[in-house]
């Protein structure tokens, strides 16, 4: 239904109070590329752009009052920070109190979300390493809650082989030791807007103008996960989605990149490689959850086939590496 209709009444009336004094709605797009809630771009009558997340889904509305309390107050944490563009927090109606569903209202960002494989792809991921760098950098007044596990011995479905069963059994020791910092949680290509080329040259792919033509990151989004814990642990997740998006031998360099850009010292050999499988294992054995918004992103070669043969490679590599 759209956001005309009925089941959105609410949820418009609650919009029109948070504009600025004069302003109204003038119309609104869905955005691509989410799956755990329903993403709208609205357009106000003067051309300000808005985004509204809405948690629709009966599993993510009942964690919704969680998730967007803390995106909420992360997006206030991170609003001096010039090096980390994150939207501005409108307003948020948690546990939809006024709302047809929980929501939070924020400002939409210039760029674009960039996941296909071209030209600019090794640039993009040195921006996405010194990125990390940054959020890493971060020293909160008060930590955000300690990260949790999106997997475990007992759930994860393997294709099976020795491969899988050796990588099963390292996530079943005890979590290794580490020094905390501030984390994303769930920063990947899908969650950074880019800006420009590598070449300098504007392919008009963007949402917004306002760039001078550099490849850049003009935004970092998805906030709901923010997380207290190892440094490994986020570079373990980008690290498997580039593994998936551009072939095993992305993810396996991810490191690399992140520590060439400043980033903190990661966990050697076992201790580093728990970390990956934790992240990896979680993708097992398809990585079709995560394949969905991709494919509306425009990366339909994507199959349940390819990402089931780059998770097993990547898998094989991380263990090869570091065990």
């Amino acid at each position: 239904m759209g956001f005309d209709g009925q089941e959105w009444a609410a949820t418009r009336t609650w919009v029109d109070k948070q504009l600025p004094e004069g302003r109204r709605l003038r119309n609104w797009t869905d955005l691509r590329g989410g799956w755990t809630s329903r993403m709208r771009r609205l357009t106000l009558d003067d051309g300000t752009g808005l985004v509204l997340r809405s948690f629709v889904k009966p599993f993510f509305r009942l964690h919704a009052p969680g998730l967007l309390n803390r995106e909420a107050a992360i997006l206030t944490l991170l609003a001096p920070y010039d090096d980390i563009p994150t939207p501005r927090l409108y307003a948020v109606d948690p546990a939809a109190e006024l709302t047809d569903h929980p929501s939070l209202l924020m400002s939409l960002l210039p760029g674009s979300v960039r996941v296909d494989d071209d030209a600019d792809l090794e640039a993009r991921l040195d921006l996405l390493a010194g990125q990390l760098a940054r959020i890493h950098a971060v020293v909160p007044a008060e930590r955000p809650r300690t990260y949790q596990a999106w997997t475990s011995p007992e759930r994860v479905t393997t294709p099976g082989g020795p491969l899988w069963e050796r990588a099963v059994d390292v996530i079943r020791r005890e979590a290794p030791a580490y020094e905390g910092c501030f984390l994303h949680r769930d920063f990947h290509p899908g969650n950074v807007l880019f800006t420009g080329t590598d070449a300098g040259r504007d392919t008009g792919r963007d949402t917004d103008a306002g760039t001078d033509g550099a490849l850049r990151i003009s935004g970092v989004v998805d906030w709901v996960e923010t997380s207290w814990g190892p440094a490994d642990l986020d570079v373990a997740h980008c690290s498997t989605a580039s593994a998936l998006l551009y072939g095993a031998e992305y993810g396996l360099g991810f490191r690399e990149r992140y520590e060439a850009r400043g980033g903190r010292r990661l966990a050697q050999d076992q201790d580093h490689l728990y970390w990956r499988l934790l992240d990896a294992l979680a993708y097992a054995p398809d990585a079709e959850k995560v394949a969905v918004p991709w494919r509306e992103l425009g990366r339909t070669d994507l199959t349940p086939e390819v990402l089931g043969a780059r998770l097993e490679a990547y898998v094989g590599g991380v263990w090869e590496r570091y065990a």
